[in-house]
């Protein structure tokens, strides 16, 4: 089967594409020059690389490989989306014609533009469901009734604040909201949150869009969120079960158990 990858930043597209040569798979990959790897050309069947902006060149290269089938993975910087995207003449069409300027109304838009071109986005998680978030403790240790308190109250924020597109993540601190994810990501709002502290354990709690499709924005956590967590005193992980990738599973929930941090899946919003 042949499909086509939008690949953005880390190791999301790495993976896809590792896991898509393992199936058989024909995967062409179109690299955003301003955050792809390299490395995806190692994986791809064919590569090519594109600016954000090139929705027409894009659309091109899509039909010039007969691919009807189109899959987006990894991250693109939210102040790259809105602050250094040159957008050609059918993307500046499509920004004009959009009444709200956040990523949810941009991708949006750009899947129906596909969709009339011929090419269906799809779940972009197909090919790595074994690295999806499972129900419940995920590590030795469990959350403590404390840390489910802040946990409890942080989903109620995070799930407000993801219904308009704000971010996915909170930091939480004894039922008190130290911190919100916007552009910054992650990481940055953790070390926000840990200057906020005054030494008090802090819970990390991400969730997923308010909405039935995985085509986009999916949430991640990989290694890199364990050190940041372990750098600025967040003891436990709260995610979207079957909603949130773990990418480098294994690595991650070992980086998790060595340094005493709880990694629990909760029932998303929409299913609850």
């Amino acid at each position: 089967m042949k499909y086509g990858l939008i690949a953005g930043n880390g190791r999301f597209p790495i993976l896809a594409l590792e896991e898509a040569r393992k199936l058989g798979h024909q995967v062409v990959a179109i690299g955003i020059e301003e955050e792809a790897s390299p490395d995806i050309a190692t994986l791809a069947w064919k590569t090519y690389w594109i600016s954000l902006g090139a929705l027409s060149k894009l659309i091109d290269i899509l039909k010039s490989e007969g691919v009807t089938e189109l899959v987006m993975a990894g991250q693109v910087k939210h102040v790259q989306i809105f602050s250094s995207i040159r957008p050609d003449w059918r993307l500046a069409k499509l920004l004009f014609s959009l009444r709200e300027k956040n990523t949810d109304a941009l991708i949006g838009g750009v899947a129906k533009v596909l969709a009339g071109e011929g090419i269906q986005l799809r779940d972009s998680t197909f090919l790595l469901k074994p690295l999806l978030a499972a129900q419940g403790p995920m590590t030795r240790r469990k959350p403590t009734s404390d840390e489910e308190r802040d946990i409890h109250y942080g989903r109620r924020i995070a799930n407000a604040l993801a219904a308009f597109d704000i971010g996915q993540s909170v930091a939480i601190a004894e039922r008190a909201c130290l911190a919100v994810e916007a552009m910054e990501g992650t990481d940055e709002m953790l070390r926000r949150a840990a200057s906020l502290a005054n030494g008090r354990q802090i819970s990390l709690v991400k969730v997923s869009r308010r909405r039935r499709h995985m085509l986009f924005d999916v949430p991640v956590a990989g290694p890199r969120t364990i050190a940041a967590m372990r750098e600025t005193g967040a003891t436990v992980l709260a995610v979207d079960a079957t909603r949130t990738l773990l990418l480098d599973r294994e690595e991650l929930l070992d980086a998790a158990n060595q340094a005493g941090i709880a990694v629990s899946g909760y029932t998303p919003e929409e299913e609850a």
